[in-house]
C-alpha cells in the first residue's frame, strides 16, 4: 500500500452486514466521496458498495493487508450523507439490514450503471454550406434533398426522424457524412413522467385563488417556523375542501425562496398525476422543474428525475412513499399529504413508514416536516397533544362551500323490503337518476374489486379458497376467473362444486366490477360508467386517462376502491355513495374503527367540492357503530377523544409502540412450534417494561403457500425492546425452513 492511498468505510451491497475497511489507491483517491457506488471486491467475487464513511472508526490492524476499491459505477455520489445518516437510523430502529434500505433508496438504473438515453443526430457541416459542397452532391438527388434539408435546420436534426420524412435511405446519411458533409452526433432524450398533464385548460381548472383568512394565518405560521431554519414538525389540520394545498404552495414557495428544495409525498400513485399538474402549473412559471418520484414509473423515468434532480436541475420533488429517499440538495421542506393513510407504510422489507421517515429526515436537515389530513392519525394527534408538534386548523371550507349532507341508510331495513338483499339501496339508485338528470357527477365507493367476492355451494357450503393462501378467490366476470388478490393464482370458475358435484353452485358477494354492471342496468343506457382499481394499473397510463375523461364531465359515474376515497378534486360532482359502510369494521385489527372513520370522511369529502352542494348516502349494516355516527359530521374532536381513552385503556399505539414479530414456513406445526418455543424463552427471559401477546395464528394464516403465526409487543421505547430483543433471538436457533420478521411500528395485522 502507497503512502498516497486512504482508507474508507465501504457498505457492500450483497448480502454483507458491517461496513468494512477497504483502501483507495491513487488514482482514485482525489474522486472518492461520501456516497460514491463503486466496485469492491469481496471474497472471490465483485460486488456494489457504498462509501459509507471516508474515515473509518476502528482502523484494521494490518494496513497493508487490505484489498483495494477498483473503480466507480458513477463519477458523482450516489447518496447524500443525510441519506447515509437516515439509512444507519432506519436500519437500526425498523431492525431491518443496512443493504436493504440503501438499495430501496438508489434507483435500479442507477445501481445498474446505465447511461442516459440518447438519440442520434445528423448535423450539416461548414463544407455542407457551402456551393462546393453543393457541387459534392450534384450527381446524388437524394444527397442533394437531404443536404438542402440539414441546411434550412436551426441546428441538429434527429437522424430517423429525417431520413424517414424525406424518404430515403440510412445510406444517403451515410453518403453526406462520408463526403464531410455532415457529421453525426447524439443528442440526450430526457424522459418526464406525467409530461402531458399540464393541459392547456390548466388556466381553467386550477385558477389562481385568494387565501381565506384561516388560509393566511396557517401559512404565516408555517413560513415563521421555516424562517427559524431549524427541525420542527407542523400539522395542518383542514376538513376536505378546506384548500390545505394552497397552503402547501404557500409554504413551497418560501422554501424555495430560501434555496431550499422541497419533496412532496402523496400516500397513493393515484393522486400523484393530478397533484404534479396542479404543481407544474403553479411552479413553472417560476422557471421550477417538478420531477416524479415512484415505482410505478420505467427505468428509464426514474433514472432521468434521479439525474435531475443530482444535477441541480430539479428543486421539487412529487410522488409516493419512496420519494422521501429522493437525493435533493439542500432540503428546507417535506411536505407529507394525507399522513393518516397506511399507504405511507411498508409491508415488505425494509418495512419503514413513510411519515416518520419524512419527520426523521426533515431533522436530519434541519427543515420542516408538513403534515395534512382532514383525518390525522391518533399518533398525529396525540404528538399535538403533547407538544411535539404544532398545529394550524382550516375550519371552514373555501368559498364558504358546505360539507356535503350525510344520509346513512340501514340496509336491514332495505333487505326487509327485499326477497334478496340489495346491493344498491333505493335511495341511492334515485339519487344517483338524479344526478344524471341534471348532468351532475357521482361516484360510488367500495373497497372490493372484482365481480364477487367468492363462488359458494349452498348444498354443502364449499367455497373457493386459494390453495396458497388463506382467502376465499374472487371472481372477475372480464375473463371468468377466480383470483387471489394476495398471490395472483389465478383458476377458470367451476361450473359445479368440487366437493358435491352439484350445479347449484353461486357467486356470492359483490366487487366493484357488478357495482358497475348493476348501475349500467339501473341508469339510462347512455350514462358513461368507468371503473378504477387495482385491477386497472397493469396497464400503463389508463387510470390517469380515465381519471382526466371524468374531470372533463366525459363519465357521470365513477366506481372505484380506496384508490378514489381521498385527495382527488371533481368540482362537478355533488353524489358519493359508499356501498359496504361496514368492510373496514370487519378487520381483526384495533385500528379498524379509525381507518372506518377515515375513510368515511375522505369519501365524503369528495362531494360538493364545486358550486353545487353534494351529498353522501352511506349503507350500513351498523349504523350506530361510533365511527359511522362521528363521520356524520366529520366529527374528529368526538372520536379521537372516545377511541384515545379506549386506547389507554389497553396500552395501544399511540401509548405504546407496537412491534409485530411474524414466523413463517411451508410446515404449518414447525412454524407453531418454534412460535411456541419462542415464547417460552421470553417467560423465561422477559423483557423488561415489555407485554407479551401470541403466538396466535395471523389473520391471514396463510399466504403464497406460507403458514403464519404472530406474536405481539407493546413496548413504551423500540431501541431498549430491540437491544434485549436481539441479544435473546442470537441464542435461539431456527429451523432452515422457518422464518421470522420483525415489523417495527405494525399498522396493519394481516
Amino acid at each position: 500500500m502507497t503512502n498516497t492511498s486512504k482508507t474508507i468505510e465501504v457498505q457492500p451491497l450483497s448480502g454483507f452486514k458491517k461496513a468494512l475497511a477497504y483502501a483507495v489507491d491513487q488514482k482514485l483517491a482525489p474522486r472518492i466521496q461520501l456516497g460514491s457506488l463503486v466496485i469492491i471486491p469481496l471474497g472471490h467475487r465483485k460486488t456494489l458498495g457504498i462509501v459509507s464513511s471516508l474515515t473509518p472508526e476502528s482502523p484494521p490492524a494490518s494496513v497493508e493487508r487490505l484489498k483495494f476499491v477498483l473503480s466507480f459505477v458513477r463519477e458523482d455520489p450516489v447518496l447524500s450523507p443525510d441519506l447515509i445518516s437516515l439509512a444507519r437510523w432506519m436500519s437500526g430502529y425498523y431492525a431491518t439490514s443496512i443493504e436493504s434500505v440503501l438499495e430501496g433508496m438508489i434507483p435500479a438504473a442507477v445501481r445498474d450503471g446505465t447511461g442516459e438515453k440518447t438519440k442520434r443526430m445528423l448535423e450539416i457541416t461548414k463544407l455542407g454550406l457551402t456551393d462546393k459542397g453543393k457541387e459534392l452532391v450534384s450527381r446524388s438527388p437524394k444527397q442533394r434533398v437531404l443536404l438542402d434539408y440539414l441546411s434550412q435546420q436551426a441546428g441538429p436534426a434527429p437522424l430517423n426522424e429525417s431520413i424517414k420524412h424525406l424518404g430515403v435511405g440510412e445510406s444517403v446519411a451515410k453518403g453526406l457524412m462520408g463526403k464531410g458533409l455532415a457529421i453525426e452526433t447524439k443528442d440526450s432524450v430526457k424522459r418526464v413522467a406525467y409530461s402531458d398533464d399540464l393541459t392547456d385548460s390548466a388556466d381553467e381548472i386550477y385558477a389562481e385563488v385568494k387565501l381565506t383568512d384561516e388560509q393566511s394565518q396557517a401559512s404565516k405560521e408555517i413560513k415563521d417556523s421555516l424562517k427559524k431554519n431549524c427541525f420542527s414538525t407542523h400539522l395542518l389540520l383542514g376538513i376536505t375542501g378546506s384548500g390545505k394545498t394552497e397552503v402547501y404552495f404557500e409554504a413551497m414557495e418560501e422554501a424555495l425562496s430560501m434555496g431550499g428544495s422541497v419533496l412532496f409525498l402523496v400516500p397513493e400513485v393515484a393522486l400523484a398525476p393530478q397533484t404534479v399538474s396542479r404543481l407544474r402549473h403553479r411552479f413553472s412559471r417560476q422557471g421550477e422543474q417538478v420531477v416524479v418520484w415512484h415505482s410505478h414509473l420505467s427505468a428509464g423515468e426514474r433514472l432521468d428525475a434521479w439525474s435531475s434532480i443530482t444535477q441541480g436541475n430539479a428543486r421539487i420533488v412529487v410522488g409516493a412513499r419512496s420519494a422521501i429517499f429522493a437525493p435533493v440538495p439542500n432540503l428546507r421542506l417535506i411536505v407529507v399529504d394525507e399522513e393518516h393513510e397506511p399507504a405511507y407504510k411498508q409491508d415488505e422489507n425494509p418495512r419503514y413508514h413513510g411519515r416518520d421517515v419524512a419527520v426523521y429526515r426533515a431533522m436530519l436537515n434541519g427543515a420542516v416536516c408538513l403534515l395534512g389530513s382532514a383525518t390525522p392519525s391518533l399518533e398525529t394527534l396525540h404528538n399535538v397533544e403533547i407538544k411535539k408538534y404544532s398545529k394550524s386548523s382550516l375550519t371552514k371550507r373555501i368559498d364558504g362551500r358546505e360539507l356535503p349532507l350525510i344520509h346513512l341508510v340501514d340496509m336491514r331495513k332495505e333487505s326487509l323490503r327485499e326477497k334478496i338483499p340489495p346491493i344498491l339501496s333505493q335511495p341511492l339508485v334515485e339519487a344517483l337518476r338524479q344526478r344524471y338528470t341534471d348532468r351532475e357527477q357521482s361516484i360510488l365507493f367500495l373497497n372490493r374489486r372484482g365481480f364477487n367476492t367468492t363462488m359458494l355451494c349452498p348444498e354443502c357450503g364449499y367455497v373457493e379458497q386459494c390453495k396458497d393462501c388463506s382467502i376465499a378467490m374472487t371472481y372477475h366476470r372480464t375473463d371468468g376467473y377466480l383470483r387471489c388478490h394476495l398471490c395472483s393464482h389465478r383458476k377458470p370458475a367451476p361450473r359445479c362444486c368440487p366437493e358435491c358435484k352439484s350445479f347449484d353452485i353461486r357467486k356470492k358477494g359483490h366487487g366493484t366490477q357488478r357495482i358497475e354492471d348493476i348501475v349500467r342496468d339501473l341508469l339510462p343506457r347512455k350514462t358513461v360508467v368507468m371503473r378504477i382499481d387495482a385491477d386497472m394499473m397493469t396497464k400503463k397510463n389508463l387510470f390517469r386517462e380515465v381519471l382526466n375523461d371524468f374531470r372533463r364531465g366525459k363519465i357521470d359515474v365513477l366506481v372505484g376502491t380506496q384508490m378514489i376515497a381521498k385527495g382527488l378534486d371533481f368540482p362537478n360532482v355533488t353524489l358519493v355513495g359508499v356501498v359496504d359502510a361496514d368492510l373496514p369494521l370487519r378487520m381483526e385489527d384495533f385500528r379498524a374503527s379509525e381507518r372506518a372513520f377515515q375513510l368515511l370522511v375522505q369519501v365524503g369529502g369528495r362531494a360538493g367540492r364545486g358550486d353545487r352542494a353534494g351529498e353522501v348516502f352511506v349503507q350500513t349494516y351498523a349504523p350506530h357503530a361510533p365511527s359511522i355516527q362521528y363521520s356524520r359530521k366529520a366529527d374528529l374532536h368526538g372520536f379521537s377523544e372516545e377511541e384515545m381513552e379506549l386506547r389507554k385503556e389497553f396500552g395501544y399505539p399511540p401509548y405504546r409502540h407496537l412491534i409485530r414479530h411474524l414466523f413463517r414456513g411451508r410446515s404449518e406445526e414447525k412454524v407453531e412450534f418454534y412460535a411456541q418455543q419462542w415464547r417460552k424463552v421470553l417467560d423465561a427471559m422477559p423483557i423488561p417494561q415489555v407485554d407479551v401477546k401470541g403466538p396466535a395464528p395471523a389473520p391471514l394464516e396463510k399466504i403464497k403457500g406460507f403458514y403464519r403465526y404472530h406474536l405481539l409487543y407493546l413496548t413504551g421505547s423500540v431501541r431498549p425492546f430491540l437491544e434485549q430483543f436481539h441479544s435473546r433471538r442470537a441464542d435461539f436457533p431456527l429451523d432452515k425452513d422457518v422464518h421470522d420478521v420483525i415489523d417495527v411500528d405494525c399498522h396493519q395485522l394481516s
